[in-house]
């Protein structure tokens, strides 16, 4: 049985990543496993690795649930990172985010 889950994200510039995904988490990273490898532990269960990949940047994707939508948009707004607003999609509301790399992340909530 699978329980634990590290999804992974590859970018080109890895400084410029960090300083995205820690104002997109509230927090910097964990962890640095190795060279090129920033970590988030979003729970005891599952996390986020951030690699420094060129050839694979902008390439990936994630889905991240959210408990208050609204908040997170304001929040991230705040913190420079732009977005379109929460929006309905796939039976819940949505808001569609995009790294420097072009990775899409899209969190959805209520």
């Amino acid at each position: 049985m699978i329980h634990h889950l590290l999804a992974n994200c590859a970018v080109s510039d890895l400084d410029q990543a960090q300083q995205w995904y820690t104002h997109l988490f509230g927090r910097g990273p964990d962890t640095r496993p190795m060279a090129g490898l920033i970590e988030w532990h979003l729970s005891d269960a599952f996390g986020l690795q951030v690699w420094r990949d060129p050839a694979r940047a902008g390439y990936s994707s994630m889905v991240l649930g959210e408990t208050d939508l609204d908040a997170a948009a304001d929040r991230l707004t705040e913190v420079g990172i732009h977005h379109g607003g929460p929006e309905a999609g796939g039976g819940a509301r949505i808001l569609q985010l995009n790294d420097p790399d072009r990775n899409h992340l899209v969190l959805f909530g209520s």
